[in-house]
């Protein structure tokens, strides 16, 4: 039986375990809201050999994203770590190949936001979040992020900002997600599903 559930696709990249788990929060919080299902994708590694090609399925973890999948959600949430304050390669070469669905118009009007994490507490999160929205701003996409009803937002010493969610993981990538950084990712994750609903009823 084929689900007549809206799917918001959770993208993301991560290294070292800090972005997927926000990734997995907001994956939680679509998932309460009731007809969203989240899809969980990733995007492989950047190789620094020309001719190196990954596997077609990850080892572990969320399967490889595809284009069909840009085509099948009905709202997207974006993530990946800071690399000097602007997403990861990795990410950023998935965008360079969209441009097939940037001319058809595949993600125009769908809704978006985004996620990061950084090694250390002002290592560009703000930027990167920014910088994420932009190719999402050029597929027509309409971006959301997190209001300060969210009070989490005035008392976070961590991660989490107007722009998106966000994760201080510290130098080793060890440090473990704050309570404050897990409720605004969840709470990301319900208000992008709850937009898509609206949005897909009206």
């Amino acid at each position: 039986m084929i689900s007549s559930n809206l799917t918001i696709l959770v993208l993301f990249y991560s290294r070292h375990g800090s972005t997927r788990k926000l990734a997995e929060l907001i994956a939680q919080g679509v998932e309460s809201v009731p007809g969203c299902d989240a899809r969980l994708r990733t995007v492989p590694a950047v190789s620094t050999v020309t001719e190196a090609t990954a596997p077609e399925v990850p080892a572990e973890g969320a399967p490889y994203v595809e284009l069909d999948d840009l085509q099948d959600c009905a709202g997207l949430a974006l993530g990946s770590p800071t690399r000097f304050g602007n997403m990861a390669a990795a990410m950023k070469y998935f965008w360079d190949g969209t441009s097939a669905q940037w001319l058809s118009g595949t993600l125009a009007g769908k809704p978006a936001c985004v996620f990061t994490s950084t090694g250390s507490l002002h290592g560009g999160q703000e930027s990167t979040l920014l910088s994420m929205m932009i190719p999402l701003l050029h597929h027509g996409m309409m971006i959301m992020g997190l209001p300060y009803t969210h009070p989490e937002l005035m008392t976070t010493a961590s991660g989490g900002s107007p722009y998106g969610a966000s994760h201080w993981s510290g130098l080793d990538g060890k440090k473990p997600l704050s309570e404050d950084e897990k409720r605004l990712a969840v709470a990301l994750g319900r208000r992008l599903a709850e937009t898509a609903v609206k949005m897909r009823s009206a």
